[in-house]
C-alpha cells in the first residue's frame, strides 16, 4: 500500500467516516520528522491537514508526544496549529506520527536567504519576540505539556541542558572538536545564575520555524519537537544566535536590532534579561547547535541516510558554529 492508502485507512478508522486523502506531498526539510501536507475529505468535508511522521533516522532524537502536547498547550494561546491525533505505535503508518491542522497561505524563510522579510522585517521581529515572550510568560502548571515534561530546579536548568547536548557530542563526534570542547569546559566552569522562572522552552524557536504571510503577520509557530521545561533564556539565546541572522550583523534573526528584541521579550514575558546569564546561554546555543550538526554528520556519513539537509548541517552549519563558538569564547574571556 502507498502512504496515501495507509493514511486513508487510518483516518477512516479514526474519524469513523469514509475518508479520502488528496494531494499528499512531502514538505522539504524537517530533518527530525517527515512532514507531509494533504487534504482529507471526511464524509464529503475537506480538512486541510499536516502529517508529522518519525523518519527511519533523524538529525535529532526527540519525543513526538512532547511535541504533540506542546501543540495542545499553545494552539489556543498563540498562532499554533491545532493538533488532531497522536499515534505513538505507528498504526497503519508503521512509524509513530501525529496529525495537525494545516495553515495555508504562509511562507517559511530559509536561514540562508538574505533579507527574507524585506520591508516587513521590523514588524515581524516585534511579533516574533513578543510571541516568544508570551510563551515564557505562561506558567506551565496545568498545561498538557506538564503531563510529560520534567521540570528541573531553577539552579539545575543549565546543567540539564548542557549535560544533554554534551552527551550527544560525546556519542556522535567522529573527529576531534577542540573548539566546542573548550566551550563546554568554559560553561561548566562558570555556570549562569539560577533561572528566574522555569517555563516552557520551545527548543528551536528561530527564523525558518514559523510561517508568515509576506505582509508582516506571523501565521503559525512550528517545529516544537524539542519542547521542554527549563530556563526561558535558552529560547531567547537560540533565537538571536548569529547563525539565524541572515548575514545581517545589525539585526538579530534578520529582523530587528538586538536591544529592541531583548526589550520586547522582557516586557512581554515579565522576566528580566540578566546580561551575564544571557551570555552563558548564547555560548550554550552554539554548543547545542554543534551537537545537532555533529549528529547530522554521523547520520549522513555512517547511517546510510543521504538527505541533503544532513550533509549541509554536518558541513556548513558546523563550521559556522565553530566560528561563533570561538568568537563567544574570546568575548567571555575578554580577549576580543
Amino acid at each position: 500500500m502507498t502512504l496515501a492508502e495507509r493514511l486513508e485507512a487510518y483516518l477512516t478508522r479514526h474519524f469513523g467516516a469514509p475518508t479520502t486523502v488528496r494531494d499528499l506531498s512531502r514538505i522539504p526539510g524537517g530533518a527530525s520528522r517527515e512532514t507531509y501536507r494533504f487534504d482529507a475529505i471526511v464524509d464529503g468535508v475537506v480538512r486541510p491537514l499536516i502529517l508529522r511522521r518519525d523518519p527511519p533516522a533523524s538529525l535529532i532524537e526527540t519525543d513526538r508526544s512532547l511535541e504533540y502536547l506542546a501543540f495542545q498547550s499553545f494552539h489556543d494561546r498563540a498562532p499554533v496549529p491545532e493538533p488532531i491525533v497522536l499515534e505513538t505505535q505507528g498504526a497503519e503508518l508503521e512509524r509513530p506520527f501525529f496529525i495537525m491542522t494545516r495553515v495555508d497561505g504562509g511562507a517559511a524563510a530559509s536561514p540562508f536567504t538574505v533579507q527574507p522579510y524585506g520591508p516587513h522585517a521590523q514588524v515581524i521581529g516585534e511579533t516574533f519576540f513578543a510571541a516568544l515572550g508570551a510563551i515564557a510568560a505562561t506558567d506551565p502548571a496545568g498545561l498538557p505539556l506538564a503531563q510529560a515534561a520534567v521540570a528541573p530546579e531553577p539552579g539545575e536548568c543549565w546543567r540539564v541542558a548542557l549535560d544533554h547536548w554534551a552527551a550527544v557530542i560525546e556519542a556522535d563526534e567522529q573527529h576531534p572538536q577542540p573548539i566546542v570542547r573548550a566551550a563546554i569546559r568554559r560553561l561548566r566552569r562558570a555556570p549562569p545564575p539560577p533561572a528566574t522562572a522555569v517555563r516552557v522552552v520551545h527548543g528551536d524557536y528561530r527564523t525558518g520555524n514559523f510561517l508568515h504571510d509576506g505582509q508582516g503577520k506571523i501565521l503559525a509557530i512550528l517545529d516544537w519537537e524539542m519542547a521542554h521545561l527549563g530556563d526561558p533564556l535558552e529560547d531567547l539565546a537560540w533565537a538571536i544566535d548569529p547563525l539565524w541572522g541572515h548575514y545581517d550583523e545589525g539585526r538579530v534573526a534578520g529582523m530587528i536590532p538586538r536591544d529592541e528584541a531583548l526589550a520586547i521579550w522582557s516586557r512581554t514575558s515579565g522576566l528580566p534579561v540578566d546580561p551575564a546569564a544571557l551570555a552563558w546561554w548564547e555560548l550554550f546555543s552554539a554548543v547545542k547547535g554543534q551537537a545537532i550538526w555533529t549528529s547530522a554528520a554521523r547520520e549522513y556519513r555512517d547511517g546510510g541516510f543521504k538527505d541533503p539537509v544532513l550533509a549541509i548541517s554536518g558541513w556548513y552549519t558546523a563550521r559556522r558554529h565553530d566560528q561563533i563558538l570561538a568568537d563567544g569564547l574570546m568575548r567571555l574571556e575578554g580577549l576580543s
